[in-house]
């Protein structure tokens, strides 16, 4: 690549896009014939959402009650989920028909591990790692010290928390004195750029529940990528570890929702579906009738890779040294973390059409909506919430969002009539959503027509097929629908 063509791109990224919806308690009294609810529902980042507005005649859908009396457990690592008895009566007509979703989706907790994988200087391109290679950093005890994050397809880049730092030894023999700007809802931060690093995930089942020692033997990951590490944040929140599109473009992700997994930790409590990765052509990988397409976008992205430093203005004198990290040398450290890159930058996987009615109102055919596996909940833009003539000052439902900041805004919600997404197979259709109104920065410019969250696929378990790069199929979602009542054993999906 040219030192013209880094350059346009590095002006590209002033700012990563990292979209981290996480919801947070209500700090003023509930309006006049409003409720506040207390809920324990995990969220990106170690956050939590911690209550939501409604009118007391018109109580929130919510997971946790809908799945109270059909979870049960065979054993202390796994538990089986049956879909809730609602849904039987729409497998009869529509197998892909979801009536009144809750607003909370699930959280797809991944396990982080880190190793010195790089390759030489200026070779920027990340490479597929089908298993854990590379050293540990020095101290590091690759069973104990690894990080529980989100597998986020809403983030352009790889991102971990100061405390997941210091806990993988990032710090501070892998941090670069480059910095760039993560935004989040409410605000923006800024985070560091670390050296070029092995990166390896996978599952909670990786994890024992009783020792909480890691298992990497089915880690898959890549190297050689720089990813963005939160400073220390003082008062304020810890960014989140989120593993971004630049992981799962590469894999083809399995999410188990009828096997969920908990893994208690630090005093916190992760609860997720089983997740397992494949290489995008195994043929042990599942395959589901209904696939919904998927577009990467922006369009032309050919590789993963990171943007150099190309002039320190130093003389030669090594930034590590300068630094004391210990670490790597290198005259050209990352500027930038690792993202997806091509005739532009940081792309996504957005739904490739979409379909939302709400009374006599509609607006069709929208492609500017982003799948978001760390995203719990489904969000609509202004533009959307004008077609549909959704009111601002008369919200159904109300929650707040905590962003990357630690600041906290009150957010309207309703609850649209239906939402449609095309598929091969049968249509994914939902009716009665609960939706957020919120504007979130698209990759592509401008905003978001919204985000597909996760709140609308708890009764389904999902393939995240990755592809989009140059010369590779599209990308996909594949669905397959929990059956009512019908546990399955944690191994089925082989």
């Amino acid at each position: 690549m040219r030192r013209s063509d880094l350059t346009a791109i590095r002006k590209a990224l002033p700012v990563i896009l990292v979209v981290l919806l996480t919801l947070a308690s209500v700090l003023q009294a509930a309006s006049e014939g409003w409720q506040r609810r207390d809920v324990d529902w995990q969220a990106g980042g170690g956050r939590r959402i911690k209550g939501i507005q409604y009118p007391k005649d018109r109580p929130v859908p919510l997971r946790s009650e809908e799945e109270g009396a059909a979870k049960h457990s065979t054993d202390q690592k796994v538990r089986l989920y049956s879909a809730p008895a609602r849904t039987a009566t729409a497998l009869l007509a529509n197998e892909m028909l979801v009536e009144s979703p809750p607003v909370d989706g699930f959280v797809p907790w991944i396990a982080v591990s880190i190793t010195t994988r790089r390759k030489a200087e200026l070779e920027l391109e990340a490479d597929v790692e089908t298993s854990v290679r590379g050293n540990y950093p020095t101290g590091v005890n690759p069973q104990t010290d690894y990080v529980i994050g989100l597998f986020d397809t809403g983030a352009s880049a790889h991102v971990m928390g100061y405390a997941g730092g210091m806990r993988t030894r990032i710090y501070p023999g892998l941090i670069t004195a480059s910095e760039t700007v993560v935004s989040g809802v409410t605000g923006s931060v800024v985070a560091s750029v670390t050296q070029p690093l092995g990166l390896f995930i996978d599952g909670l089942a990786a994890i024992d529940p009783e020792t909480l020692t890691l298992d990497s033997s089915s880690m898959k990951g890549e190297s050689n990528v720089a990813i963005m590490v939160g400073q220390n944040p003082g008062t304020f929140p810890d960014l989140p570890t989120a593993i971004g599109t630049p992981m799962s473009v590469y894999y083809t992700t399995v999410i188990r929702n009828d096997q969920t997994l908990t893994v208690e930790r630090d005093g916190e409590t992760f609860t997720a579906p089983d997740i397992r990765l494949y290489e995008a052509d195994d043929a042990q990988a599942p395959h589901f009738s209904n696939v919904i397409p998927l577009e990467l976008r922006p369009l032309g992205g050919v590789s993963v890779q990171y943007i150099p430093t190309l002039d320190l203005g130093l003389g030669g004198i090594d930034i590590d040294d300068i630094l004391g990290g210990g670490g790597f040398a290198s005259d050209f450290p990352p500027a930038s973390p690792s993202v997806i890159i091509g005739n532009s930058s940081q792309s996504l996987f957005f739904v490739h059409s979409v379909d939302l009615y709400d009374g006599e109102k509609a607006a069709l055919d929208k492609d500017r909506f982003m799948l978001d596996t760390g995203a719990q909940v489904t969000v609509v833009g202004s533009r959307i919430a004008a077609r549909l003539q959704l009111d601002p000052a008369a919200p159904e439902f109300e929650v707040e969002i905590e962003g990357v900041t630690g600041e906290i805004s009150m957010t309207p919600g309703y609850y649209v009539d239906a939402i449609d997404i095309p598929a091969l197979g049968q249509w994914f259709q939902a009716r009665q959503v609960p939706v957020v109104l919120l504007d979130v920065s698209s990759p592509e410019g401008g905003t978001l027509d919204g985000i597909i969250g996760m709140n609308l696929f708890v009764d389904f378990n999902l393939i995240v097929r990755g592809g989009g790069l140059f010369l590779d199929e599209d990308p996909a979602l594949e669905l397959e629908r929990v059956e009512p009542n019908a546990a399955t054993d944690a191994n089925a999906v082989e």
